[in-house]
């Protein structure tokens, strides 16, 4: 069984993959490492014949997309370590050694090679990506996940054949990389960076800055039931809420609320009530088919309810309805409306 598996995804990289793949090898010989090369091609060019002829173990991947390549690629590596990199020679292989090292020390059971604590080379990054894309995306996945990295997008990294074992990654997109620091937070996997340099790559870039940035935005959202539906529908409840506070009291809140704002404040409250709802059951449902972990609020009313406790709160809401449909639906202040 070989000590490293290094599993590179490709797409038409004919200038770059043989480039890859002997830096990859002069590594292995270097550091006295048995070690297998898997390329996982969706190519039309000669990439896989390259490929074959420098020693990879190349498998045809059928379907399209980054995560499909990497998952389809990641099944046959055999590995106690695996490496994961770019084909089209963006990142250096020779830095291999700086990947593992962590791993073998027991220090981490991820390590993502990080571009920005290390070295980014002119015209290998767009400004677009630098300073906008991959910043904001990363800090939203330290915000909803606590992942602490500066790099999520990176594509050179590192990590156990246990670790991988323990994540179930399904994604067939570029969101793979998001997926993949979620799921490693998820299992209580430790994850570590080193700096790294980062290269202009050799032939046609494939990303899609505007439509892969959602992709990750996206499927991080739906990752965060928290804050995709919990948060926003408590802020709307609330609101409506004191909406209707306002009115009912007569409180000036910089105008006096009417009838009008009675109706707004039922709105929203009625809105955020639902919203906050469907953030329940759609944790409860991540939970049930193991691709989310319960948050805090989430657990708190789960803990506390029960089938008697629900048909007591749902009449009371009922009571409180009518009350208010009875009190201002019909008359205000004594007259009709």
């Amino acid at each position: 069984m070989p000590e490293v598996s290094v599993v590179i995804p490709t797409k038409d990289e004919e200038k770059s993959i043989g480039i890859c793949i002997e830096k990859v090898l002069r590594v292995f010989n270097d550091n006295h490492i048995d070690g297998e090369i898997i390329v996982a091609d969706s190519s039309s060019d000669r990439t896989p014949e390259i490929a074959r002829n420098l020693g990879a173990k190349v498998i045809k991947v059928d379907k399209l997309g980054y995560g499909n390549a990497y998952i389809c690629g990641l099944e046959h590596a055999a590995g106690d370590y695996i490496v994961m990199g770019d084909g089209d020679a963006t990142y250096d292989f020779s830095e291999i050694p700086r990947l593992l090292e962590p791993l073998k020390r027991g220090e981490a059971d991820m390590v993502i090679g990080s571009r920005f604590d290390g070295e980014i080379k002119k015209g290998a990054m767009p400004w677009l990506h630098r300073y906008i894309g991959n910043p904001v995306l990363t800090l939203f996945l330290n915000l909803f996940f606590k992942a602490n990295v500066s790099d999520a997008h990176s594509g050179f990294r590192a990590l156990t054949k246990d670790a991988l074992k323990r994540m179930k990654l399904r994604t067939p997109g570029m969101e793979f990389a998001s997926e993949m620091i979620i799921e490693a937070k998820r299992r209580g996997l430790r994850i570590k960076e080193v700096p790294i340099t980062y290269y202009p790559r050799l032939g046609e870039p494939k990303l899609n800055s505007f439509s892969d940035g959602w992709r990750h935005l996206k499927f991080m959202l739906l990752y965060t039931p928290k804050h995709l539906y919990i948060l926003p529908g408590f802020t709307l409840l609330m609101l409506g809420i004191l909406l209707m506070l306002s009115a009912y009291f007569h409180i000036n809140i910089g105008y006096t609320p009417g009838p009008h704002s009675m109706i707004l404040g039922s709105l929203l409250t009625i809105v955020g009530y639902e919203i906050f709802m469907l953030g329940i059951f759609a944790g409860v449902y991540g939970k049930r088919n193991d691709f989310l972990e319960l948050d805090s609020i989430t657990k708190a009313i789960l803990k506390h309810a029960s089938l008697e406790r629900g048909v007591l709160f749902g009449a009371v809401r009922l009571h409180n309805r009518l009350r208010l449909l009875l009190t201002f639906g019909f008359k205000l202040d004594g007259e009709w409306i």
